[in-house]
């Protein structure tokens, strides 16, 4: 990819402040919901940063932006591109590095950043932005990261399966074979390649268990994902974990891959906008976990309370309940501001 190649992505600034709020009430007359001022460093909104998953179009990822939009977020979504996930992987840092010099370009690197990524596509992007921002010792607010249905070991049935995922097995099911044989082969080659290599270029997203940065995260996934087991993502946790990073879990019962939102929408909500809310109202993290592993004892965590591991079951019956209240409140007003820029 050259400089002069475009770089596709879509940046949303919706109206602030957000409209007067519709009070949700309780029988006995009392609002259910709790005021929120949206408000962080002087109208340093939130930003929003999402990752599409292999294959996926912007109208779908646009779905999951509107829910930080109407929260009044700034989003930025970007989805990179087929090639660049499977076979051009020698692209991917220069992708992670434009990125960044789209935040900065846009100002955004002043506000509380949060990224939200999905399947190991999402997650494989967010790998070489963060090695992007180790390289260049840059300050961003990076507040804290949600990982939807990601990461997970690389296997040749998730391979197959993603593949048929994006060009439709029942009618592709021999081109499907021939680009997963084909896809496993030039693996092969790849990591024998990486071993003699000076300068690997990362291309599992499972590696980001040793993450430099020590920023609170939050795991969506389900029970059912055929193509990211929940026991990797478990997993995947726990190092973090151990790693003194701050973990949620939110395993959600039997729903799809990248579908938890579709299955249980309001759970889904209000639990990326209270994760949100928790981390804009605790102490940002300061420490990077790169310094520990020196040695370095004046990389010092600034939470008050140890970081800890929790998890929560989302059960099918949770699907049909309507929870109203989201910490995020509420809907903007006025007209949307609606930026596709080509960098």
């Amino acid at each position: 990819m050259s400089d002069q190649e475009d770089l596709d992505y879509y940046i949303m600034f919706p109206s602030f402040p957000p409209s007067p709020k519709d009070s949700t009430s309780t029988a006995g007359g009392q609002d259910q919901r709790e005021e929120f001022v949206f408000v962080y460093e002087e109208d340093k909104r939130p930003v929003v940063i999402l990752l599409g998953w292999a294959g996926c179009q912007d109208r779908y990822l646009a779905k999951y932006s509107s829910i930080y939009e109407e929260k009044s977020c700034i989003t930025l979504r970007y989805i990179a591109p087929v090639e660049y996930l499977f076979w051009r992987r020698d692209k991917m840092p220069y992708i992670g590095k434009r990125l960044l010099q789209v935040i900065t370009d846009q100002r955004l690197d002043e506000h509380p950043i949060f990224f939200h990524v999905f399947s190991n596509g999402g997650a494989f992007l967010y790998q070489h932005i963060s090695l992007a921002m180790q390289r260049a010792n840059t300050p961003f607010k990076v507040r804290g990261v949600i990982f939807d249905s990601a990461p997970g070991e690389r296997r040749l049935t998730a391979l197959f399966k993603a593949i048929s995922a994006i060009i439709g097995a029942l009618t592709n099911l021999p081109m499907s074979l021939v680009i997963t044989f084909f896809l496993s082969v030039l693996w092969f080659f790849e990591v024998i390649a990486q071993a003699f290599s000076r300068t690997p270029v990362p291309t599992n997203p499972i590696a980001l268990a040793e993450e430099a940065y020590s920023w609170p995260q939050l795991f969506l996934y389900s029970n059912s994902d055929t193509l990211i087991p929940a026991s990797d993502v478990e997993k995947f946790a726990s190092r973090r974990a151990e790693r003194g990073v701050r973990v949620q879990l939110v395993l959600f019962t039997n729903s799809p891959h990248v579908k938890h939102y579709t299955t249980y929408r309001d759970v889904y909500v209000n639990t990326v906008c209270s994760f949100i809310h928790e981390c804009l109202i605790s102490p940002s993290p300061s420490r990077s976990l790169l310094s520990l592993d020196r040695g370095d004892e004046r990389g010092s965590q600034s939470y008050d309370a140890p970081p800890d591991l929790t998890k929560r079951v989302v059960l099918p019956h949770e699907a049909d309940k309507q929870q109203n209240y989201c910490p995020l409140e509420d809907r903007v007003g006025g007209t949307r501001a609606t930026s596709r820029v080509q960098a």
